[in-house]
């Protein structure tokens, strides 16, 4: 990383200061520049992510104040502290000792520090950054164009769910001089918040996958989720390209981004459905569970016969993306294919599990309604028996109840065999469900459908009757939003079965 600690502390708009022999000095001094003009190797916010030469922001966390592990991060090597609490208060308030500080910045905002370092640093790179957004399928489409431009590039791509307000900057933070392309997730839940997203990143393509239906309760429609989407445009570079997907209603309207003085065209990916799409899939053959078969077109005329290791219609379009932003950055189809070909699924988005009782489709990170009916679509590919256990979708605003419900119709519609409800929210899925399968003639002894308060009554009911709930050989999908914390279902039947 090409930065120093005096270069850190200048962007930050801190106070540069060190420990010295148990006294807070001014590091500003002409004495201290071979101290500030060290290189620092890395910015974390996790102390035990410190590692010799590195920078720790010490931040104030809902459970954790970051000021206690100072002294040691500097046990461990740290060159370098952003805090927002002096020596004296963090002895006094933490207990950690003064004179176990080294150099440090003093700050009246560290996580604003953070987001300002971030900035100052994405405009010191010449590196391409590509940012992807959307409502459902950010981070698969992410691993789709991360694995397309490795094929060509050394690519850093944004760790987990690190595609906030903090995870940006420090995935920014993570390039390095070896770093040759970047792809950075930007997830939202109101206005303003891609704004400040887009002015660190600055990216050269943004992709948007899709307008879905999720954190309503601030954006309130489909049209308020697109006009917040669309700030990703406001800091995109002069030269910089848009990809978006040809089968979402709301961005197929997009005619061409206006933004700083500059127009920008839309370049579209996706299934064929419209004749603005340069880079589309057709001739799509589910291979069920293990992905499909289909036929890539290209901008440039070409085409080819891939395998999308990834089960579902929407992986391809996920693969269609990745191929739109590699030909833009040079790639050749014989490197488009290759990447698409050798993605793998992430822990907690679709993820498949086979085990010796049957296969756990693991989609427990996240959901909204559009997610949750592609996850039911991907489990009627399974030809098991099939259960979904489905939890509360949250931030879906005044029309909650009617898009759980409709998520319970859903399920039915897709021949589900056992669908099984948790949450409070996910009675109306429960009861919905229950009416559809009703009025197509199921009886109440074969109605295939439970519900669940919590996800302490699920587990008891599942050690009670496992084989009513999950025959052995079954398909399970498990999905619900991330706060209903759907991942102990996991880690606690997947051993079991």
């Amino acid at each position: 990383m090409n930065l120093t600690i005096r270069e850190i502390a200048e962007v930050c708009g801190g106070e540069l200061k060190a420990v010295e022999s148990g006294c807070v000095v001014d590091a500003s001094q002409a004495k201290y520049d071979e101290l500030v003009s060290r290189k620092v190797s890395g910015v974390v916010l996790d102390s035990r992510r410190v590692t010799p030469g590195a920078v720790f922001v010490a931040t104030v966390g809902e459970r954790v104040d970051g000021h206690r592990f100072i002294g040691d991060v500097f046990a461990k090597g740290a060159a370098f502290v952003i805090t927002e609490n002096s020596p004296e208060t963090v002895e006094r308030e933490c207990g950690v000792r003064t004179d176990s500080w080294g150099s440090y910045c003093l700050v009246e905002n560290s996580l604003q520090a953070l987001r300002e370092l971030a900035e100052y640093y994405r405009g010191k790179l010449t590196i391409p950054v590509v940012g992807i957004t959307g409502s459902v399928g950010k981070t698969s489409t992410k691993e789709f164009i991360a694995g397309v431009l490795a094929q060509k590039y050394r690519v850093l791509k944004t760790e987990g769910n690190f595609n906030n307000e903090i995870g940006v900057p420090l995935t920014l933070l993570r390039i390095t001089e070896e770093t040759e392309a970047a792809v950075v997730e930007m997830g939202i839940s109101d206005f303003g918040e891609m704004h400040r997203l887009s002015k660190m990143a600055r990216p050269d393509i943004c992709v948007i996958t899709n307008i879905g239906q999720c954190h309503l309760e601030n954006l309130k429609t489909r049209d308020g989720i697109l006009q917040a989407k669309s700030e990703i445009f406001d800091f995109m570079q002069p030269d910089g390209q848009v990809c978006l997907f040809g089968g979402d209603d709301k961005l197929i309207t997009v005619e061409k981004v206006e933004r700083n003085g500059r127009s920008f065209v839309p370049h579209f990916f996706g299934l064929g459905e419209t004749d603005r799409e340069e880079v589309y899939a057709d001739e799509i053959v589910s291979r069920g569970l293990w992905g499909s078969d289909t036929v890539l077109h290209l901008a440039d005329g070409s085409k080819f016969s891939v395998k999308v290791p990834l089960p579902g219609k929407h992986m391809v379009v996920n693969a269609a993306a990745a191929a739109c932003v590699g030909g833009l950055l040079g790639l050749q189809p014989q490197q488009i294919r290759e990447g698409i070909e050798k993605v793998t699924s992430v822990s907690g988005r679709s993820n498949l599990i086979q085990t010796d009782w049957g296969t756990l489709i693991d989609d427990c990170y996240n959901a909204n309604p559009v997610s949750m009916k592609a996850a039911l679509d991907l489990l009627a590919l399974a030809d098991t028996e099939r259960t979904a256990i489905l939890g509360d979708m949250f931030e879906l605003g005044d029309n909650s109840d009617a898009m759980h419900a409709s998520v319970g119709e859903y399920a039915v519609d897709c021949e589900i065999d056992r669908i099984l409800c948790v949450g409070e929210n996910s009675v109306h899925m429960y009861n919905a469900a229950v009416a559809r399968r009703a009025a197509a003639g199921a009886s109440k002894e074969h109605i295939g459908i439970w519900y669940f308060e919590n996800i302490e009554m699920l587990m008891t009911a599942l050690a009670e009757q496992k084989e009513a709930l999950i025959p052995n050989g079954s398909t399970v999908l498990i999905k619900a939003s991330h706060g209903m914390h759907f991942e102990k279902i996991l880690s606690s039947i997947a051993p079991c079965f």
